[in-house]
């Protein structure tokens, strides 16, 4: 089936799966928009994009422009699939400029939304959608990846994950190759909730190695980790199977541990002595487990639920906890059980 596919905002991940579905042989149209026309021209004529995946050509078929925002809705009904490739932190105004398209959309960010002026901190992609745009089909591709993998056609695995069942299909027939397999879910509470814990407890296991504390304390640490997150996400109504899939344990399991994971080398530059400025700014991209930390354990907390290792992260953060204190702060506490509900 031969799609037309606009992806919109050409940082790492869009690019990625903007050249991944437009590769010869999958017969699709792909569009990848970008705020900067500046930034468009660039793409289009140099056919990479060297700012976040230097040395990756462009499939020829792949186009990349810009337009005025007031455009873009007319622009993008003229597809079959819209794909936002923005940060958590512009989704919600991306989804206010779609909410009238007739056009399935899926997004690729990962996280709780922080809060600002009028808008509740906490909300999952999937949230804020339906405040802003609940007429949208809609719904999330996640899972265990690495643009720069995906890019250069190394093989991946990934979830489509929405309510909608043409959504669905609608991902997997667009982006499912020969080095790209993708999985349905309806389940998009448990991958929505996979794909922003992770981020935060691999900030906690890029300290663990920083400090040289081990591969048993490595271990240690994601599966209680992967404890957490599934407790988190049962209690927000995912389903807990979900968690041993890709979205939850394969996604915690590459970033917590993969040398690509940006939240990982904040917890690495952290137990280097670097401060959270110093550390984000090191990086040139977004670590999105720095922005969601919070908001994660504020939902656990209005939950009741006790989530020690992602507490000892924003305490880390925020300055309240040198590395070393964050870890003897969770080696101190008392014993438990070992069960999903043990904290």
């Amino acid at each position: 089936m031969s799609l037309k596919i606009a992806v919109i905002g050409a940082g790492a991940w869009g690019t990625a799966l903007a050249i991944s579905a437009s590769r010869e042989g999958t017969g699709h149209h792909v569009q990848l928009w970008t705020r900067d026309p500046v930034a468009a021209k660039e793409l289009q004529s140099q056919r990479s994009n060297q700012r976040y995946l230097p040395g990756v050509r462009f499939p020829s078929s792949l186009q990349c422009l810009s337009s005025p925002l007031p455009e873009l809705a007319g622009w993008a009904q003229q597809h079959d699939l819209l794909v936002i490739g923005t940060p958590m932190s512009a989704l919600r105004s991306m989804l206010t400029t779609l909410k009238d398209v007739q056009v399935p959309v899926a997004w690729l960010c990962k996280g709780f939304e922080a809060g600002s002026l009028g808008v509740e901190s906490g909300a999952m992609p999937h949230e804020v959608c339906r405040q802003v745009a609940p007429r949208l089909q809609a719904g999330a591709l996640s899972g265990p990846s690495f643009a720069m993998e995906v890019a250069t056609a190394q093989p991946t695995a990934l979830v489509a994950a929405s309510a909608h069942a043409k959504v669905r299909q609608l991902l997997v027939d667009a982006f499912h190759s020969a080095s790209l397999r993708v999985y349905a879910n309806e389940d998009i509470v448990g991958v929505e909730v996979g794909g922003a814990v992770k981020n935060v407890l691999a900030i906690a296991t890029g300290l663990c190695d920083g400090l040289n504390l081990g591969l048993n304390a490595r271990a240690a640490l994601i599966t209680r980790g992967l404890s957490e997150m599934t407790r988190l996400g049962v209690a927000l109504g995912a389903k807990p199977e979900t968690f041993m899939g890709l979205s939850g344990l394969g996604d915690l399991v590459l970033t917590a541990t993969g040398d690509l994971s940006r939240n990982r080398k904040v917890g690495l530059l952290l137990a280097q002595g670097m401060d959270l400025q110093q550390a984000v700014q090191s990086l040139g991209h977004v670590a999105e487990g720095v922005y969601s930390a919070r908001t994660v354990v504020k939902r656990a907390q209005a939950l009741g639920l006790e989530m020690p290792i992602a507490q000892a992260v924003v305490a880390l953060l925020d300055g309240q906890l040198k590395p070393a204190e964050a870890v003897a702060a969770l080696m101190g506490r008392g014993a438990k059980g070992e069960a999903v509900s043990s904290a």
